[in-house]
This record gives C-alpha cells, sequence and structure tokens, in this order.
C-alpha cells in the first residue's frame, strides 16, 4: 500500500482550490489534473501549485478522458454535480463531490446504478460529519458518554446576502441544500430518516420565490427515524433571514448533552448534571491525520480568506483535509468510504423528501430505503 498513490482531476477552482492545496501535500497523491472553463484562472492556479501543462483541462469531459486519472473530485455548482458524478463514475473513475448529491430523487437512484456498475467508489463531501466539534461529539457517543440519546436537532440558518454566490442560489428551496444539518442528525443516531413532516414560514421576496417555485424563508422539519425512538428535528434557511450563519446541532442523552455556540467563537456547552454545565472549545484534530496534511485543519491555511463560504462558515471547522484523506484512503485499501454512495442518499433524500413535505403544506412523505431497493 505504501507504494500506490491516486492520480486525482479536480473540477472547479474557486471552493475547489482549498482542496487541491491538500491533495498537492498528501502523501498518497500522485498526479494532479485541474479543470475549469476559465482559462486564465486556470493557468493562475496552474502555475501557483506547478501542475503540468497536459494536466491543465477548460473541459470537464476532456478531463474525464484522461487515462492518467484514477478520481474526480467535483467542486461545481449544484446543476453540475450529477451529471458529472455520473461521466466520472462511467469513465470508470472513483467521484467525489461536493453537496447536495442530487436535488431528485431519480438522480440519487441514477447515482447509485452508475456506482454499482463500475464498481469505483463515491463520496459525498459533506464536511460536517468531519469537523472538529462533530468528531468530538461523535466520540462521546461512542464511547457512551452521551448515554442513551433521547433528542437531537440541527440548524442550517444561513442569509447568503454577501457577493459571491452564484445567480443560481437566489431562492433555492431550503432542503434542497440540507444536508450539512441532516449529516450529523443522521450520523450520530446511526440510521435514516423513515418519514418527515415539513412546514414552511414567512415569505421570501417574489424575485426570489418566483425563481424554484418555493416561498418560504424558513422551513422546519421533524424526522421520524428507522429503528429508533427519537425524532428529529432540522431548521433551515438561506435567504431574507437575519442571524449569523449557523451550520450546527444540539444532542441530548440521559447522561450529557451537548449544545453548539450561539455565536462563532462563543463557545459549546456540555451538560452533565441539571444545573451543570462547561464552557469548552472544540479540540484540533490535526493528530488524525498524516503529517504532511494535519495543518489544514487550520484557519490560517485557507487559501482564499474572502471566499463567501469561509467568511460565513469559519473555515468548516477544519474538515477538508478529512474529507481528502478519507476518499483518497478508501480508494488506497480499496474499501468503501466513510459517507459511501447508500449514507450520501439517505442524508441527501432526507432533506428532498423534507422539501416536498413544505410544499404539500407539511404532509407526512416517506423517505426511501436505498439500501433495501438494491441489495
Amino acid at each position: 500500500m505504501a507504494d500506490k498513490k491516486v492520480n486525482i482531476g479536480i473540477a472547479g477552482l474557486a471552493f475547489g482550490k482549498e482542496f487541491l492545496a491538500v491533495y498537492k501535500e498528501h502523501p498518497f497523491v500522485g498526479e494532479i489534473a485541474i479543470c475549469t472553463r476559465n482559462a486564465a484562472t486556470l493557468q493562475q492556479i496552474g502555475d501557483e501549485f506547478e501542475i503540468p501543462e497536459r494536466l491543465r483541462f477548460t473541459n470537464y469531459d476532456d478531463m474525464v478522458a484522461s487515462e492518467e486519472l484514477d478520481a474526480i473530485h467535483i467542486v461545481t455548482p449544484i446543476a453540475e454535480h450529477v451529471p458529472q458524478t455520473l461521466k466520472a463514475l462511467n469513465a470508470g473513475k472513483h467521484a467525489a463531490c461536493t453537496v447536495p448529491m442530487a436535488t431528485t430523487l431519480a438522480d440519487i437512484r441514477a447515482i447509485i446504478e452508475a456506482k454499482q456498475k463500475s464498481g469505483k467508489n463515491y463520496m459525498m463531501m459533506e464536511t460536517s460529519l468531519f469537523t472538529r466539534e462533530y468528531l468530538y461529539v461523535k466520540n462521546m457517543k461512542d464511547t457512551g458518554e452521551l448515554g442513551r440519546i433521547q433528542y437531537i436537532k440541527g440548524d442550517h440558518m444561513q442569509n447568503m446576502a454577501l457577493d459571491g454566490w452564484g445567480d443560481y442560489w437566489k431562492g433555492f428551496p431550503p432542503f434542497l441544500y440540507g444536508t450539512h444539518v441532516l449529516g450529523p442528525i443522521l450520523d450520530l443516531v446511526g440510521t435514516r430518516a423513515k418519514s418527515v413532516r415539513c412546514l414552511g414560514s414567512g415569505r421570501l421576496s417574489q424575485d426570489k420565490a418566483e425563481n424554484y417555485g418555493c416561498p418560504y424563508a424558513v422551513e422546519t422539519a421533524t424526522f421520524r427515524l428507522e429503528n429508533s425512538d427519537v425524532v428529529a428535528e432540522a431548521h433551515r434557511c438561506l435567504f431574507e433571514t437575519i442571524r449569523q450563519v449557523r451550520e450546527c446541532f444540539d444532542v441530548y442523552g440521559d447522561k450529557k448533552s451537548f449544545e453548539w455556540e450561539p455565536t462563532v467563537d462563543e463557545g459549546h456547552t456540555i451538560f452533565f448534571g441539571i444545573d451543570d454545565f462547561e464552557k469548552f472549545e472544540a479540540p484540533d484534530t490535526g493528530d488524525l491525520l498524516p503529517e504532511e496534511i494535519k495543518k489544514f485543519t487550520q484557519r490560517q491555511t485557507i487559501k482564499d480568506p474572502n471566499q463567501p463560504s469561509f467568511i460565513q462558515g469559519s473555515g468548516h471547522g477544519g474538515s477538508h483535509p478529512h474529507l481528502c484523506h478519507e476518499f483518497i484512503m478508501s480508494i488506497v485499501e480499496e474499501r468503501a468510504p466513510y459517507v459511501d454512495v447508500f449514507k450520501s442518499a439517505d442524508i441527501t433524500a432526507a432533506g428532498i423528501c423534507a422539501q416536498e413535505s413544505a410544499m404539500k403544506d407539511g404532509e407526512e412523505v416517506l423517505v426511501p430505503d436505498f439500501r433495501n431497493e438494491y441489495k
């Protein structure tokens, strides 16, 4: 295994530049290709990271066709996720893709089928499952420190009023981009959503509401979970609701409970008695990574601090090197990644079904069981 290197192509060089920096120093990455439609950006970033000319592409299809590459990491706008993922898998490449996996159940099924046919890995690159906060609380759960989970909830409250977001975001239905809040909820309980009821609140201005036909400023979903007596709740907004961004979860156990900090850098809270609690900052997770890339858990390693995702997301909790490492090592070790095609599907479908429920005024919607469908 020590001699095995993965050659990877990165599609999308705005947000994708952050992952390029990690792959460049990963001990199990060999050649790196880059792809963006903007020739000037391609040249600038290619020179900065010393990418060979033959591995610089302005056409995605040309990059996917390269016989040098083993894997593709897709970091492009949402509408490109499904077609680019399918092209990568159908070309016999391992595929990683930024969230969401898809925005329809039919497209989720298409990716599952392409992954199964190709025999290659698929991983949705869900940042929330690799943040320092999530890894800390997951360890509390795995070691029994939380005890029996009684209730779990999460928020992804975001007002995308900053410049830098593409026009396609305007009025985007909140739970079609629900993976940041749904990932931790489902993964901590260790299950999938069976059904959901979701209600919309407030109203967007007409110029946003008409883009996708979704009028709601905020949506609140309640999930019944498979093989669990826990009910989960999630809140989502994207526009015209004022607060600092909050990608978070709270979990309540019968031994201890965890609550996310109300505002950035205020400090999280662990409750261990009715009136007993302590504030803390989740520890850095660099020591879980190879020496070469552990520095990338730190905010100061961000290449573009003006990228809206970082201004609003505080560097995604140090998750980026963990995502890259998990995807690469799943290929090297010939195993499924932690966020495999079915976990990706479960998380994404829960949001799609929540959005459907909101548009049906809270009607209960069943969430597909993809593992059972494709067993």
